[in-house]
């Protein structure tokens, strides 16, 4: 029988996907770990992708995100504390500083192995006004919970959203579901910067045609009110707001990390290996805090998705438990719903392309996502992008009513592959009228290009 005093410590920073995925890998990996996961918000192992659902309603109780609690990871032999905030880490004695937020106490605690999954925290800009009652960001089940109760008591009719990225645009609709007249304004020229500018066009005809007002190219200067947000202001327009979502983008945590002599990468979140390896011993790091490789660029790249977050904790989890696994990287696969929209995007587009240095091709479509007589078909807009000379496919991206959200997939799988846009022109697809044309939109498109 194992000494217990002989157990590894392995202690993680951050209860979210990656964290968790890895705490659940590295036990079934390896029994005689103690493992121990500090969260500072009162929440683990939540889909906080869900959140924008819960709060319209979709979803019938905002807590029905969160996937397994503190009792339920406690079964597996994983210890899981919630309202605990890591704030030092001290890597020649491998020691942390933990403040216990309930009872403002500090204890420190010693580790054999870390993973810093510290996620990722809404950013704030100096905007005046940005901390009055009734203006929100969202990031975790707490702030779904304050965003749904102001709305339960203080019945906004109207709303302003700062930021026409995916957390933007996602919160419009739940907002608009309670009645809310809603504005978005935004910085850059166009919505969604995933998207080349005339793909995102169809994305901001759709939020029009729900009589959503846009502001684009144009930044907030304040936000006004007096014991309650009353107005947003961006540039000599202001707009009249109950509620306020601020959703322009995301950091991620690495004060902790760079405190502590850990390599911030080029993007600004933590260097790693294709072993979720930090540049310190013993040290991992996975998720939202955390770089990947961009398989199409071959670059370091920072992607703050939940997809990516769960298989880089599964990594760092098998090695944290002595494995040897290695994540192999993205290409930066996204969708997101608009009302009765869909719009994804994977890989470069266009401008980002041509940024990098590549000799860019591009090539647009529009068809059918059905057999034109079956009812209900609708347009698919698809472009994709590609190397000039060598066909190699270098991303793509597809807007529409329906059957958009898998059919990035099949884009996503030639960028893993490394297929030409010629490649993909000669798949075979799945064909039913009910669910394609016979040339299915992304046929159509590749077949254009090979033109």
């Amino acid at each position: 029988m194992n000494n217990p005093q002989q157990r590894e410590r392995v202690i993680i920073i951050g209860g979210g996907a990656a964290g968790m995925s890895a705490a659940a890998k590295a036990r079934r990996s390896n029994p005689n770990l103690d493992i121990i996961a500090y969260e500072r918000s009162g929440y683990v192992s939540y889909g906080a992708c869900g959140l924008p659902y819960a709060i319209k309603g979709e979803i019938a109780q905002i807590e029905d995100v969160v996937v397994r609690t503190p009792a339920q990871f406690a079964k597996q032999g994983i210890t899981a504390l919630v309202r605990h905030e890591v704030l030092a880490i001290d890597t020649a004695a491998q020691t942390l500083e933990v403040r216990n937020l309930a009872t403002d106490t500090i204890i420190t605690e010693h580790y054999d192995k870390l993973l810093i999954a510290a996620g990722g925290s809404p950013s704030r800009p100096p905007i005046p006004g940005i901390d009055l009652p009734g203006v929100f960001a969202l990031r975790n089940v707490e702030d779904a919970k304050a965003i749904h109760a102001w709305i339960s008591e203080h019945r906004p009719s109207r709303g302003v959203i700062i930021g026409g990225g995916y957390i933007g645009l996602e919160m419009a609709e739940a907002l608009a579901v309670h009645d809310i007249e809603l504005t978005i304004v935004e910085q850059l020229p166009q919505l969604l910067p995933s998207l080349d500018a005339e793909m995102a066009s169809h994305v901001h005809a759709e939020l029009e045609r729900q009589g959503v007002v846009i502001q684009t190219s144009q930044g907030v200067s304040a936000i006004n009110g007096d014991d309650r947000v009353r107005e947003v202001v961006a540039g000599a327009t202001s707009f009249p707001a109950e509620i306020v979502i601020v959703a322009v983008g995301v950091r991620p945590n690495v004060n902790l990390a760079r405190q502590a002599g850990i390599t911030i990468g080029p993007t600004g979140a933590i260097a790693v290996d294709d072993q979720q390896r930090t540049n310190l011993p013993n040290v991992w790091s996975a998720g939202d805090v955390a770089e990947a490789i961009n398989l199409v660029t071959g670059k370091p790249t920072w992607v703050p998705l939940g997809t990516t977050a769960n298989k880089q904790g599964k990594v760092a989890g098998e090695n944290i438990a002595g494995g040897a696994a290695r994540f192999g990287g993205i290409v930066g696969t996204s969708v997101v719903k608009i009302f009765e929209a869909t719009a994804a995007s994977t890989g470069l587009t266009e401008a980002r392309a041509k940024a990098e240095g590549f000799t860019v091709k591009t090539v647009s479509a529009t068809a059918n996502s059905r057999a034109h007589y079956m009812p209900g078909h609708a347009d698919i807009h698809v472009k994709l992008v590609y190397e000039a000379g060598s066909g190699r496919m270098l991303g793509g991206q597809l807007v529409g009513r329906e059957g958009v959200a898998k059919r990035i997939d099949i884009i996503a799988v030639a960028l893993h592959a490394g297929w030409t846009v010629e490649q993909v022109g000669e798949l075979d697809l799945a064909y039913a009228p009910p669910f394609s044309p016979v040339w299915d939109p992304i046929l159509v498109a590749a077949n254009l290009a090979k033109k």
